[in-house]
């Protein structure tokens, strides 16, 4: 049912955690909802110098979440804005259509952390 690449990274997630002191952080979801993700930016220069997340949810979800965090560690805040639902899910080898909301949820949560980042 999971690709490779969704089960690697639900297994061995990347940067799970909170940054302390964080440049930009946003919540999407809720864990009454049984879904939520967490997102914390370190940004210096408006680079994306260390991302970390936190989720409730499937393995998508967290899988979601992870190569997130990857795809933008070291990316320019406006090249990480650009970031899609379609990438993640690409990058996760395709995700079927009921499970596409959690690549849509990290587009999201990213999209408010930099929102957040440059509202201050």
């Amino acid at each position: 049912m999971y690709t490779p690449q969704v089960t690697d990274h639900y297994e061995n997630p990347r940067n799970v955690g909170t940054i302390a002191d964080a440049s930009g952080t946003a919540t999407v979801g809720s864990p009454a909802r049984g879904e939520m993700v967490k997102l914390t930016l370190r940004i210096v220069d408006n680079v994306i110098v260390a991302a970390k997340f936190r989720a409730f949810g499937c393995p998508t979800a967290i899988a979601s979440a992870s190569v997130l965090t990857e795809l933008v560690t070291g990316a320019h805040t406006s090249e990480a804005e650009e970031i899609t639902a379609g990438q993640l899910s690409d990058a996760l080898g395709g995700l079927p259509e009921d499970k596409f909301r959690y690549a849509d949820a990290a587009e999201n949560v990213l999209k408010n952390a930099i929102a957040d980042f440059l509202s201050k």
